[in-house]
């Protein structure tokens, strides 16, 4: 293989890692490297519970990814010993392979006849099968496709353990945003010139509400003078004046809002960058809002379970964990005040509590909001 094509397939491997995308035009150089008509990567295996997963390229005479369900428990390649690559011929013979009821069933149909592949051991996404064909009028794999194999695998294997990496921390990522977001809490993200780089629901909707805080020019500010030259001191003192520098720890100010309600809790927190990370555009400060007048995110479903209540119950006990009187949330849910009290009396019993501000405290520091709605 000469040089410039090795750097050309294994920069695409690594950028597949970074981006799902750019598989097509990875698996696509191997299937050209190789003369192959098929190249498939085996992600997950079939069980008992659930279908495989793989991803293609040749299918349809198309070069783009196609990912299909893997169902494919009786092939004759399991247990192959890992990050080794081989062959059909290194298996059985080809009198053998022609009686395989895979190779009649699955193989012969779509003119798959030769075989190389290599299961590939990733830590903590088990063993990912990855597989090269040919057609019967094709040549057989070489001793050199062999040796261009193993020397791509390492790469690959790199690769596809970074892909999950990223993949779970991106997972984790969303789902701790989508958990600040359930809490009623915005989040948004700031660059070390202070400009908003990311933002979560939440924290849009109280900034396109121009109550407090704004985006003026791409940067967070307050409503009023004196609250935003608090609030860009406090930005400033997050981020570090040189590499090295200690982080500031997480400050705490409260905004006014021209419209009168209860002014905005905002903190903001340094974000711990890495010495090897250039700064622009990186994330360096993380700023939290929580609107004190904002309703509960719970779900009525998850407030109903953790508390053993009817619908009705769970209703009445999300109005007043919103705020309102017990005549208030009457109104609102069309009941009478008698069926309210009557109501409220079996939430306690049923919460152990005995005042309603106890029942609204352990309503509002339950799970409820943290589950995910229906």
């Amino acid at each position: 293989m000469e040089l410039e094509e090795y750097d050309r397939i294994v920069s695409a491997l690594y950028d597949a890692a970074l981006d799902s995308s750019r598989w097509a035009e990875a698996l696509e150089m191997f299937r050209d490297l190789f003369q192959a008509n098929f190249v498939t990567l085996i992600l997950r295996s079939p069980d008992e519970s659930n279908l495989g997963m793989m991803i293609a390229v040749g299918l349809e005479g198309g070069d783009r990814v196609t990912y299909l369900p893997y169902g494919h428990t009786a092939t004759p390649f399991v247990n192959q010993l890992p990050d080794t690559v081989f062959t059909v011929d290194d298996l059985m013979t080809e009198a053998e392979w022609r009686r395989m009821p895979y190779y009649l069933h699955w193989c012969a149909p779509v003119d798959v006849f030769h075989v190389m592949g290599a299961d590939i051991l990733t830590a903590g996404a088990g063993k990912l099968r990855f597989r090269l064909t040919r057609s019967e009028t094709a040549p057989k794999f070489n001793a050199l496709d062999r040796a261009r194999c193993e020397g791509l695998l390492p790469h690959l294997r790199r690769a596809l353990h970074l892909h999950n990496l990223f993949d779970r921390s991106e997972a984790l990522g969303a789902l701790y945003s989508r958990a600040m977001g359930r809490l009623s809490v915005g989040t948004v993200v700031l660059d070390e010139s202070g400009k908003v780089i990311e933002q979560n629901l939440i924290a849009r909707d109280l900034l396109a509400a121009n109550d407090g805080l704004k985006l003026v020019g791409g940067r967070l500010e307050a409503s009023y003078p004196s609250d935003n030259r608090e609030l860009q001191l406090l930005i400033r003192s997050a981020f570090p004046r040189h590499s090295g520098a200690p982080l500031t720890v997480a400050s705490a100010i409260s905004v006014s809002r021209p419209s009168g309600q209860v002014s905005l809790g905002v903190v903001v927190e340094p974000v711990p960058s890495h010495e090897w990370a250039e700064g622009k555009g990186q994330p360096a400060a993380v700023v939290y809002i929580r609107d004190a007048t904002g309703k509960s995110l719970a779900t009525i479903s998850a407030a109903k379970q953790l508390f053993n209540l009817t619908p009705a119950e769970t209703a009445l006990a999300m109005e007043l964990a919103n705020g309102l009187s017990l005549e208030e949330a009457a109104e609102v849910l069309n009941i009478r005040r008698n069926t309210a009290r009557a109501h409220l009396r079996s939430i306690f019993s049923k919460t152990g509590v005995r005042r309603q501000t106890e029942l609204v405290r352990i309503m509002l520091n339950s799970v409820a909001a943290l589950s995910r709605s229906n």
